[in-house]
């Protein structure tokens, strides 16, 4: 095997494994500020819902990027609304917007 290969290996693992590593990263803050969230990837997976029909839609990448964001936001707030304001349980609520919200 070639030094290409392993470049190349090394830089779709680096490029692939970004979403998964913020991801992370943003439940660890959530995680040190005592809110149990187990929806990570059930907001990701809706952002790039949100994100993919967006840029079908108009064709511009930056409003797709937007759309996906303000999604994810959206989700996350609803899950601040409920755990926050109506002291839902955490782990119940999260797992049931996920499954709505999919």
């Amino acid at each position: 095997m070639s030094v290409e290969f392993f470049v190349a290996a090394i830089v779709t693992i680096v490029g692939l494994s970004t979403p998964i590593l913020l991801a992370g990263l943003g439940e660890l803050v959530v995680e040190k500020s005592g809110v149990l969230n187990l929806g990570v990837e059930g907001m990701m997976l809706i952002g790039a819902i949100a994100g993919f029909a967006a840029s079908v839609v108009t064709g511009n990448p930056w409003v797709a990027v937007v759309a996906a964001a303000v999604a994810g936001a959206l989700s996350a707030s609803l899950f601040g609304f409920f755990v926050l304001t109506l002291n839902s349980n955490q782990v119940a609520t999260r797992l049931a917007l996920t499954r709505i919200l999919r």
